[in-house]
């Protein structure tokens, strides 16, 4: 989850009601020069997408939701709204070595509205959960080809709204290169690894309902994921104007997660979303 590397997931996680859909980022347009060195001043990219997102983490019913995006870096500081989620840099972007750090606040709205399936909605719709957290990563450019670049880094989320009382761990890798003069991909891996209190919150079911009684054990790996980030600049300038982007993201709910009956009964371990859109960037 790269802090200011993939706007898509800004567009991705405002479809969703469950934000750990999305959790890798790339800088949209892809702003680097062709020898891969990080731009200087200002930027801001501001846009508006139209996706497919699950009902619930853990559903099978999809919908059709609106996203938008908004990142950039304003006085050396890096930003990215993801839908409900603020992730921020406050390390320097300099050399071919990058280093991430910053703190992170997170919405979580899963299951806080309507749910299509009436058995998940007899269990009753969850708090928002307040996330707070951290950010670290490092990066490394001239990987392969002198644009190409490769990401690892880890965020720490913490709920302090009373929702889930617990905390999310992600770590991400990602491979990105530019494939032409003026289009950019990006491949990423990463998981989610949650606290007892996530597991039990979203996951439990209690007995006596149209879903069979299930307790989950504990903390784990909730899930892996990956996804493929493609953009294309309209207008020959990939740090101002128009450009057009495009994502597609598989994640697979694992062990006792995907052992709940609210995903293998009443849903699918299998979740996926793609989202495409239109940003302006100045």
């Amino acid at each position: 989850m790269s802090v200011i590397r993939l706007p898509i997931a800004l567009a991705a996680l405002a479809l969703s009601s469950q934000p750990a859909l999305a959790s890798e980022a790339e800088t949209f347009p892809p702003q680097r020069s062709p020898q891969g060195a990080p731009p200087e001043g200002d930027r801001v990219t501001i846009g508006f997408g139209l996706g497919l997102a699950p009902d619930y983490e853990g559903s099978n019913d999809y919908r059709l939701q609106p996203g938008g995006i908004f990142q950039g870096k304003v006085q050396g500081v890096e930003f990215q709204m993801r839908g409900l989620n603020l992730y921020t840099d406050f390390v320097p972007d300099k050399g071919k070595t990058r280093l991430v750090l910053g703190p992170v606040v997170q919405l979580r709205l899963d299951r806080t509205g309507d749910i299509k399936d009436p058995r998940v909605a007899v269990l009753g719709t969850r708090k928002t959960a307040v996330e707070l957290g951290l950010t670290a990563g490092i990066g490394k450019r001239g990987v392969l080809i002198p644009p190409a670049s490769v990401n690892f880094d880890v965020t720490y989320l913490h709920d302090i709204n009373g929702a889930h009382r617990s905390y999310v761990i992600t770590p991400a890798l990602s491979l990105s290169s530019p494939v032409s003069q003026r289009s950019f991909a990006r491949l990423g891996v990463s998981a989610d690894y949650v606290g007892k209190g996530f597991a039990r919150t979203y996951f439990d079911v209690a007995p006596g309902g149209p879903l069979p009684a299930y307790a989950t054990r504990g903390a784990g790996l909730k899930s892996v994921g990956t996804s493929l980030l493609y953009t294309h600049d309209l207008g020959g300038n990939p740090r101002k104007g128009w450009g057009l982007f495009a994502l597609a993201n598989y994640k697979r709910l694992v062990g006792q997660f995907a052992d709940s009956p609210i995903v293998r009964d009443a849903g699918s371990a299998s979740q996926g979303f793609a989202v495409a859109g239109v940003a302006y960037s100045f």
